[in-house]
């Protein structure tokens, strides 16, 4: 067991977990929110879980609260406006951190083993740079920090990170689906 799979996570609804319980499933690992300009990504994340979850592929949604107040519910009403608004039925993980001091251990590894997002030119941290200063939120955290929600990380069979995406790269961006597809015949 890898050191990301033996990491103990909590499901929406509470119950101890790892994604251990995925090893031999490629993943994608996402810190979701429901109030932010990328949440349609749901809808999305939901059709490419869809498409690959018979050849053993999960999308694992985390939701996070770090980057402007985006995800202020509890795991109940996160879940319930998953289901509802979105129709998501791939696992939900409770609430977590995954910037700052507070970060919970499994962003930790999967930042550490990934520090560059794929899509992440600048641009989008400049637009999240002047988003906060008119806001009166805190800038984004520097690299290898988690930028915003919907970053995506893929972590292979073995339960190694294999890529990471910006939040701008949406689930159905050709590089995303074919580093999936790469990882699903390995």
């Amino acid at each position: 067991m890898s050191k990301i799979q033996s990491i103990p996570v909590k499901t929406i609804a509470g119950q101890a977990s790892s994604l251990g319980e995925y090893a031999g499933k490629v993943l994608l690992v996402v810190n979701v929110a429901s109030k932010c300009g990328f949440t349609p990504q749901y809808e999305a994340l939901e059709t490419l879980y869809k498409q690959f979850k018979t050849q053993g592929f999960a999308v694992l949604g985390f939701p996070a609260n770090d980057f402007g107040q985006q995800e202020p519910g509890t795991n109940a009403e996160i879940q319930r406006f998953c289901s509802i608004t979105y129709g998501v039925n791939f696992p939900m993980f409770e609430k977590v951190a995954v910037t700052g001091p507070e970060k919970c251990a499994l962003y930790e590894a999967l930042t550490e083993a990934q520090p560059e997002a794929i899509g992440d030119d600048g641009s989008l941290r400049a637009k999240l740079s002047q988003f906060a200063a008119s806001n009166d939120l805190p800038a984004p955290r520097p690299r290898p920090e988690v930028l915003w929600n919907f970053e995506k990380f893929l972590v292979s069979k073995k339960g190694e990170v294999v890529a990471r995406f910006c939040s701008s790269v949406a689930p159905s961006d050709a590089r995303l689906v074919q580093a999936v597809e790469a990882e699903l015949a390995k």
